[in-house]
């Protein structure tokens, strides 16, 4: 479950491919990156500060030689901040400080109280306990302190990029396909994220055989219409939302796939959702029309869970699932980091058809004890991704350059803005069917630079520049550029004079 690179989507690629229009050799292009600067300062001005084991030091020396009292507020509030920088989020590998994780710092008059919230990226952090007993100790720690009061929240759901979602997906932080079937692990992981704090909603994608009305029993077994909104509201039970055709009262369908196709994105994209943390998709088996819908409509999907039995044939489907998300950066083939062995239990075959999910009904037995490590697994990686994700592409003005670190990646490099814009590869600019090039070298100024940046998804950014134009420029793309245009790598790169 990582963010992952691969190939681009097709509908990326215009076939045939032009070459690039890249700068010419002389003259040097106006922002061309020769003068060195330190590592140091590249990846601090990248990543924002990181303090480093020696600075840690130095942070923990002038808190354990504050005085009794403080003069201000102001100098209080660095006092706080200089003990909280000690604590470390071992998933981003950055102290909470710069994380941005402390929110509504307050001083009381008196210079003797302290107060404040940590907000994390998700109500399901499973350390969020560690980050509370932390903070009040290296707080309660300073000499001046005499009471601390720390509250925990989340941040609020939002995907890492919405610009072009349905409006019923833009307040979903995760989305988390089940790959190839297996509704059994799909419905425990959604109730274990829940039972961790976590807002979550399941979505039954088998049109022709739909499970998840056997697998759980809410009261309303009905989906009903907002006659406002014309938005579907999903059934709830035990606190899950839950959308399923199995729910619409037409039991199972005999429809072709372009139909099959026009009713999964009406029940995932028009179901009002509200507010969620992770929604869980049980994908049907196979790699077929379904899965592809999802995948167009859901393109920031945040991480798949691939289940397989051991048998050799079971495998063969998985490994097309695999293939096939792999595709659109969701999961690495041959090199899935994380895996879980879950023993076919009785009891958990036999909660398929009681209603009630194994992880509800004993929360404290071995399956659930499984169940609760893939939680946790699953929750890490999907921050790792969305943090990834919204810094993996960026634009520094002070250098007039885009920088890229791809996710998975250790290496940053720089690309000229001009060269990313000449080398577009949409219609616009490319003439889908000769790969003749429409925008020509010299329609694109020198010195043109993007007003805006935003991830989309884990496999492209989208570029917004002052005509107007709306680029994606999928991680494969960029990669592409850096290579062939051999510009220097960050820890080497900066401004000629």
């Amino acid at each position: 479950m990582r963010n992952l690179r691969a190939a681009a989507p097709a509908s990326f690629l215009a076939p045939p491919a032009p070459p690039l229009l890249l700068p010419p050799s002389t003259p040097t292009p106006r922002g061309a990156f020769t003068a060195k600067a330190s590592p140091a300062a590249a990846a601090a001005q990248a990543h924002g500060w990181c303090p480093s084991p020696r600075r840690v030091g130095r942070l923990r020396r002038r808190a354990g030689a504050a005085s009794s009292s403080v003069a201000s507020v102001e100098d209080a509030k660095k006092d706080v901040l200089v003990a909280l920088s000690q604590i470390i989020d071992p998933d981003f590998g950055t102290d909470i400080v710069s994380c941005g994780f402390v929110k509504d710092l307050e001083i009381s008059e008196a210079l003797e109280e302290v107060s404040f919230r940590l907000e994390l990226t998700t109500p399901a952090c499973p350390i969020k306990d560690m980050f509370e007993e932390k903070a009040n100790e290296v707080v309660a720690a300073l000499p001046w302190v005499k009471k601390v009061n720390v509250t925990m929240s989340a941040q609020p759901a939002q995907p890492a990029y919405a610009g072009e979602l349905p409006e019923g997906l833009q307040k979903i932080s995760n989305i988390i396909a089940g790959g190839v079937g297996k509704s059994t692990v799909a419905v425990n992981l959604a109730y274990t994220l829940a039972g961790m704090g976590a807002r979550v909603g399941i979505f039954d994608a088998d049109v022709f055989g739909p499970s998840l009305p056997t697998m759980v029993s809410p009261e309303n077994r009905l989906l009903v219409m907002n006659p406002e909104s014309r938005s579907i509201l999903p059934t709830e039970y035990l606190g899950v939302k839950m959308v399923s055709f199995g729910f619409a009262g037409q039991g199972r369908a005999i429809m072709r796939g372009p139909m099959v196709s026009g009713v999964i994105n009406q029940l995932l994209t028009t179901t009002d959702w509200g507010e969620l943390d992770y929604l869980v998709i049980d994908m049907p088996p196979g790699t077929g029309d379904i899965h592809l819908t999802l995948c167009q409509v859901v393109a920031p999907l945040t991480a798949a869970v691939i289940v397989t039995t051991p048998q050799k044939l079971a495998f063969i489907d998985v490994a097309k699932g695999v293939r096939m998300f792999s595709k659109l950066k969701v999961v690495q083939q041959f090199g899935i980091p994380h895996l879980f062995d879950l023993p076919i239990w009785p009891t958990l075959s036999a909660s398929g058809d009681t209603g009630i999910p194994e992880v509800v009904a004993d929360p404290q037995g071995d399956v659930a004890k499984t169940f609760q490590n893939l939680g946790v697994c699953v929750v890490q990686q999907c921050a790792k991704i969305r943090q990834q994700v919204s810094t993996a592409v960026s634009y520094d003005r002070s250098i007039r350059a885009i920088r890229v670190k791809v996710p998975d990646s250790d290496e940053e490099f720089l690309l000229h803005p001009a060269t990313v814009r000449r080398n577009d590869r949409s219609a616009q600019s490319v003439d889908e069917w000769t790969g003749e090039q429409k925008v020509q070298y010299g329609d694109i100024p020198e010195d043109i630079e993007p007003e805006e940046i935003r991830p989309m998804g884990n496999y492209a950014v989208s570029i917004t520049w002052p005509d107007g134009f709306s680029q994606i420029a999928p991680y494969d793309q960029l990669e592409m550029l850096e290579r062939l245009v051999d510009v220097p790598r960050a820890t080497t790169a900066a401004v000629s004079s």
